[in-house]
């Protein structure tokens, strides 16, 4: 099933608060304190906005069901974390990424990763880097199967994140890619 990718813009705010709020809701039902900061209200919708009109957050689809299946956002480096001895312009950093719960298990988000590498390495970036909470250790652990390398663990006071991982531009691990969203106009990023 061919699943594609495309530029979230303003009317998708609320489908993103609520792929937010479930993503929340889930990992409390797990005992996970990850994303226990509850974004809501204008604060949340002012981040998104923020990130849509700078054109850094995507929707995956199932067209064939006229279905959004997740979300990922790109932004520039987290300095509370990569260091300028990590060279962070090497780097195309994912923020965001979110699949329904669902639609867990597809395997969404090793496609998205594969996608934020080609489009890494099309920019010339030797990384797709990330970071995750420190007490995460199950997003870790998948992450680690999908071909990211811890790179250390950081732990500023102000921060639970701080678990930095990343993997090379050039590693694609699916045969299937995701396709841009024949309305969309987004540019086709095929290996």
């Amino acid at each position: 099933m061919p699943y594609t990718i495309e530029p979230a813009n303003t009317d998708d705010i609320t489908l993103l608060m609520s792929l937010r709020t479930e993503a929340e809701n889930w990992l409390a039902a797990q005992g996970s304190d990850q994303w226990s900061d509850r974004e809501t209200g204008a604060a949340a919708i002012s981040k998104w906005r923020v990130a849509i009109d700078e054109g850094r957050t995507w929707l995956i689809r199932d067209e064939s069901r006229d279905l959004t299946l997740g979300t990922v956002s790109r932004g520039p480096a987290d300095m509370d974390f990569w260091t300028a001895a990590d060279r962070p312009e090497q780097g195309l950093y994912l923020y965001k990424l979110m699949v329904r719960r669902d639609s867990s298990g597809l395997g969404i988000g090793s496609l998205v990763i594969d996608w934020a590498c080609r489009l890494a390495a099309l920019e010339g970036r030797a990384w797709v880097r990330l970071d995750c909470w420190r007490t995460a250790t199950g997003l870790q652990r998948y992450y680690d199967s999908l071909g990211f390398e811890h790179v250390r663990t950081e732990a500023p006071a102000h921060r639970k994140s701080g678990w930095l991982g990343q993997r090379r531009s050039h590693v694609i691990l699916n045969d299937l890619a995701l396709e841009p969203a024949k309305a969309s106009g987004a540019i086709q990023l095929q290996a």
